[in-house]
């Protein structure tokens, strides 16, 4: 890459709109999601909405980008934090970017294989010789479908994998599709709520794999640690909000998911209490060493890695309480 005068204006330019000084002092942060609006970002609104980030001088402005996008800008350092899911840390690791996972979000990782009722699929190894519909042969729905295979003793060579984008519903609904991978919380329920019935193979059945959480680079973790505890605790103070009362944190996330008053509120309620389920922890944000193992050993298997990575510089529990 040329490091000419204009790289360094733009470069500078990105680095000032995402960390920008905020009306009354407070420190302007763009956060990318790497989802659209959605009720699962209720501790986010939340902590918002309850002070926590002001207390802590910080200003958040949500960005709903590709959650690669968020991996890219953390890591060159124009933005300070990230949503993203776990197996991205380690994959940017492997391409040289020094992103470092700092909180975890979610305790259980969130994917599975829904398979219609009368397919009789009920365990991992019943997927041999079937035909399955995910978003791509990326992100957690690819990964965590690695690890339902392994677990029934299968490879991809086994079953018929369909790339259909961020469709799984529409797919399984109109019958193109009679088993689709996506999140616990999102797909089965609304499925559920269409009258289908489903088993769900649940990847946390088989096999603990950190999931989404929180990102941050290198230099910051080292240089601004105070700059990192200010925004977990905030966020840990909105996700313990959450779970205590969901029904408030419900009715805040109203004001930031444009379309969440039209949607069907017990469908809606039901996936905020599925993933406060995913998120409850004993010590939260916390990041299981032994889940890090688990997935560093999948991705290597499946030639993601092509070589081991330093869990340790890639994931570190000391900015959580």
């Amino acid at each position: 890459m040329k490091r000419n005068s204009m790289f360094v204006f733009l470069a500078l330019s990105l680095l000032l709109a995402g960390c920008a000084p905020a009306a009354g002092g407070a420190r302007s942060l763009r956060l990318p999601m790497g989802y659209i609006p959605n009720i699962q970002y209720a501790p986010f609104y939340v902590a918002v909405e309850n002070g926590y980030f002001a207390e802590e001088g910080l200003a958040l402005d949500f960005d709903y980008s590709f959650e690669t996008d968020g991996v890219a800008l953390v890591g060159a350092g124009e933005l300070p934090f990230a949503v993203v899911s776990a197996e991205q840390v380690l994959l940017a690791r492997a391409q040289g970017i020094p992103v470092v996972y700092v909180a975890a979000w979610f305790q259980d990782f969130p994917i599975a294989a829904v398979a219609a009722a009368e397919t009789g699929i009920q365990t991992p190894a019943d997927l041999a010789g079937q035909r399955i519909g995910l978003p791509g042969l990326f992100g957690a729905s690819y990964i965590g479908l690695q690890a339902l295979l392994n677990a029934g003793g299968l490879s991809e060579q086994d079953v018929t994998l369909e790339a259909i984008g961020f469709n799984q519903v529409e797919a399984f609904a109109s019958g193109q599709q009679p088993i689709i991978v996506g999140y616990i919380n999102n797909e089965p329920l609304q499925l559920r709520a269409l009258g289908f019935d489903v088993n769900v193979l649940a990847v946390r059945d088989s096999l603990h794999l950190p999931a989404n959480g929180i990102i941050t680079n290198e230099d910051t973790a080292r240089n601004n640690p105070a700059l990192v505890r200010a925004f977990v605790s905030a966020l840990l103070r909105g996700l313990d909000d959450t779970i205590n009362d969901p029904d408030a944190a419900y009715e805040i996330s109203l004001k930031y998911v444009d379309n969440l008053a039209e949607a069907d509120a017990a469908v809606q309620k039901e996936v905020l209490a599925v993933s406060i389920d995913l998120w409850r922890a004993e010590r939260p944000g916390f990041s299981d060493p032994a889940a890090w193992e688990n997935l560093h050993a999948l991705l290597l298997e499946m030639g993601l890695l092509e070589r081991p990575l330093s869990l340790s510089d890639a994931v570190t529990n000391e900015f959580v309480p």
